[in-house]
């Protein structure tokens, strides 16, 4: 169990979920440290509660300080965008920082560290029915460069927990809710229909979960998680197309009408990344990974052992009004 004498370490506190696990630690009462790469913004986070400290986690001459004196680590730095100019990017941030930041924390003793995966490296070409936290998959599952350096990672530290090291793994789906500063990836689509009433859509699956939830899904898995397990946090199933309608229904817009063919959109996706390789060396309007994930059966089940230990998820519905609302009052809308 957490307790007030422990010293918890955000790793990228800053972002989306980091910062509602901030938040979330804080009224348990509990001491607050986040580690952000030099550049990040963290002026939404409450700096006079809590401790903040710059270090590039693919160097590992700067994590030792940032994590001394800490008796509970959870590693969320990682870049979670589908597309880098930089392949190799994704290598040294989400496996090479992950494995710095584990070892660092177990050679400095720390008695918890939870790490922070993804569902998108859960399913296979063959899946079928929903995805549990048995699920077998492995490096040739993965899809592009950034699956396969989350999953990279995710076999380490469930390799390590397996041997008896104190490593939990929690797999979150697709964060929604208030507050994402940073705009991740559904919230960036969530203000894409909203803008444009795009009534266009692509075949395929999501599982959404509100943001406050997944973060006190990383407490309970960390109070009473198992070391060497995986830990799904997981909401709602959707389609693409339900959740448009959704959002349509929400903001007054046209409902999804156009199914665009997997083949079209994969046509779209690889001269969108082509572009932005060779010219632009800006984000592609498509990127490759996120239509090849599509084809995949993206339907989860939640931690039966987490709802066992009291997890809770709130409808979808009311996390995305609350975002759209957040949205608003941000003026992105």
């Amino acid at each position: 169990m957490l307790n007030n004498s422990d010293k918890v370490l955000v790793t990228g506190g800053a972002g989306f979920i980091g910062s509602h696990l901030v938040s979330a630690l804080l009224q348990r009462g509990l001491a607050v440290r986040v580690l952000e790469k030099p550049g990040a913004s963290v002026k939404h986070l409450p700096q006079n509660n809590i401790e903040i400290v710059w270090a590039d986690i693919t160097k590992r001459e700067s994590l030792t300080q940032a994590i001394s004196g800490c008796s509970v680590v959870f590693h969320l730095a990682a870049d979670p965008n589908l597309w880098r100019k930089s392949r190799s990017h994704y290598y040294q941030v989400n496996f090479q920082g992950a494995k710095n930041v584990i070892e660092i924390a177990l050679d400095l003793g720390v008695k918890r560290i939870v790490h922070a995966s993804t569902e998108s490296i859960l399913t296979h070409k063959n899946q079928k029915g929903e995805i549990t936290e048995t699920q077998q998959v492995g490096i040739k599952d993965a899809i592009g460069s950034y699956c396969r350096s989350k999953m990279r990672a995710e076999l380490f530290a469930l390799g390590l927990g397996s041997m008896g090291a104190p490593v939990i793994v929690v797999n979150p789906t697709l964060p929604i809710g208030p507050g994402d500063y940073g705009l991740s990836p559904p919230s960036r689509m969530i203000l894409d229909f909203c803008k444009t009433g795009r009534r266009e859509y692509i075949s395929g699956d999501l599982n959404l979960a509100d943001v406050r939830d997944i973060a006190q899904g990383f407490i309970l898995a960390c109070e009473r998680g198992e070391p060497g397990r995986r830990y799904i946090l997981s909401g709602e199933n959707k389609t693409i197309k339900e959740v448009f309608q959704m959002l349509s229904q929400i903001v007054g817009l046209p409902g999804p009408e156009t199914q665009i063919p997997y083949p079209l959109a994969l046509g779209f996706a690889f001269f969108s990344e082509l572009w932005a390789d060779l010219v632009s060396g800006k984000s592609p309007q498509a990127n490759l990974t996120g239509v090849q994930l599509t084809r995949r059966i993206m339907h989860f089940k939640s931690s039966v052992a987490l709802k066992e230990m009291g997890w809770k998820v709130r409808p979808v519905e009311n996390s995305l009004q609350e975002s759209i609302v957040w949205f608003k009052s941000n003026r992105l809308i």
